[in-house]
């Protein structure tokens, strides 16, 4: 299985570059990952919420291959326990998807095409976090979830 997440918008804060591409580098070791920075959307104070939205859609679903598997990063998403993230993992790899796609969207959201063509949303807390530190939060939270199902000494239960 491959994994891919997609990121609205880019990260200027090198620290956080850093430890996403440390997380990014360490999950090679158990998946064929690949991260895609989709850029900004320019001139956003001409455009509502909602159009900034569906431009952000139409180039999210331009990455999306039609038997790819997406899991949306949403606040309104389901939460797991750290195993519980591994366990949803190891459905997905059991079930033979040959790519699951996790998008984090932009700063509304997403639209409503988007949201059709998902499988499933996750949260990874009610708290809210900056689109910049999730993706940090999530490339461990996956490094985790492959450590879990080796029972490598990573994660402590």
């Amino acid at each position: 299985m491959n994994i891919k997440l997609i990121a609205v918008g880019k990260t200027d804060d090198r620290n956080l570059i850093y430890l996403t591409d440390t997380y990014i580098q360490r999950l090679g070791f158990y998946v064929n990952f690949n991260f895609e920075i989709i850029p900004d959307i320019k001139n956003v104070k001409n455009l509502s919420e909602t159009q900034q939205k569906e431009k952000e859609g139409e180039l999210i679903l331009n990455k999306i291959a039609p038997t790819d598997v997406l899991i949306l990063l949403d606040e309104n998403g389901k939460q797991f326990s750290s195993e519980g993230f591994a366990d949803e993992l190891q459905k997905h790899m059991n079930s033979g998807v040959k790519q699951l796609v996790f998008v984090i969207g932009g700063p509304y959201g997403f639209s409503g095409a988007v949201y059709n063509k998902s499988r499933g949303k996750l949260s990874l807390s009610k708290m809210t976090f900056s689109h910049q530190m999730i993706r940090l939060f999530f490339v461990e939270q996956l490094y985790r979830g492959f450590t879990i199902l080796r029972n490598e000494p990573y994660h402590h239960r």
